[in-house]
């Protein structure tokens, strides 16, 4: 789980990718969860507007872990989607391709989430299928 999530090097398939995703729904539920059971414990306020609020020292449990899940988040999402993109015998800087508007994302999400990797070993590493 930990050379998924947090490593650069190497290949993953298609069923990786999406374990990787189901397992970013599942802590960004439990990071809500969390968020919650705080809000009851250490509670803010509600403006007109509807947003939250904590001030002070209150607010540092809700920056710890807002930060922890942002780390988590983009290092992570990185990590999986450089590899993905090394089973496409593709180097990891094809995922700025997402910052060209209209096509760039699409045709990302397709690369990364439908298309099938390279067959055999390529200059990423061997066969992510057998892995």
């Amino acid at each position: 789980m930990k050379r998924l999530l947090f490593s650069f090097q190497g290949r993953i398939n298609r069923k990786k990718m999406w374990l990787a995703v189901l397992i970013h729904i599942i802590v960004a539920a439990v990071v809500g969860l969390v968020f919650a059971l705080l809000w009851s414990v250490i509670p803010g306020s509600i403006s007109e507007d509807g947003t939250y609020h904590a001030e002070g020292a209150a607010a540092i449990p809700y920056i710890a872990l807002g930060l922890a899940y942002v780390i988590f988040s983009v290092w992570s999402g990185l990590a999986v989607a450089v590899k993905r993109l090394h089973d496409r015998n593709k180097s990891g800087w094809f995922f700025l391709i997402q910052f060209v508007p209209l096509i760039g994302s699409v045709w990302y999400l397709v690369e990364v989430l439908l298309l099938k990797g390279t067959t055999g070993s390529n200059r990423f590493g061997e066969d992510a299928i057998g892995a």
